[in-house]
């Protein structure tokens, strides 16, 4: 089994739900988070900084700080079985991809274990 992590950005929860439940991947958690990816910065107003220690009170200096702040995003979280990976990458893609920066980034990670919580007991997961 596999946990299949999407940050996505806020205005396609509805769209992905709906996919994900369409392609029969009903269980899922969804919840707001914060964050934000990798933003090129200008290389001449980096050393600038290094150097100096300070921003430029320019449009470039005012780039390296809107690099520090956090933007709303939604984290999607699903257990899936190893051979519907893909299918759901697959679908997590076709619905968030707008060919932007910032459109997501999903993360696949190994399940070694699932307890249940009512029976409090180690549950087959494979």
């Amino acid at each position: 089994m596999k946990e299949i992590l999407a940050i996505l950005r806020t205005n396609k929860v509805n769209h992905t739900k709906n996919a994900l439940t369409a392609a029969g991947f009903l269980g899922f958690t969804c919840a707001a988070c914060l964050g934000r990816g990798k933003k090129l910065v200008d290389p001449a107003v980096l050393k600038l900084v290094m150097e100096s220690g300070t921003l430029p009170m320019t449009a470039a200096g005012e780039s390296m700080t809107e690099a520090s702040r956090l933007i709303p995003k939604r984290i999607f979280s699903l257990i899936v079985d190893d051979h519907r990976v893909k299918d759901a990458v697959d679908v997590i893609i076709a619905v968030n991809s707008g060919g932007n920066p910032g459109d997501g980034r999903i993360f696949v990670l190994p399940v070694l274990e699932s307890w249940s919580v009512r029976l409090g007991e180690l549950s087959d997961i494979g």
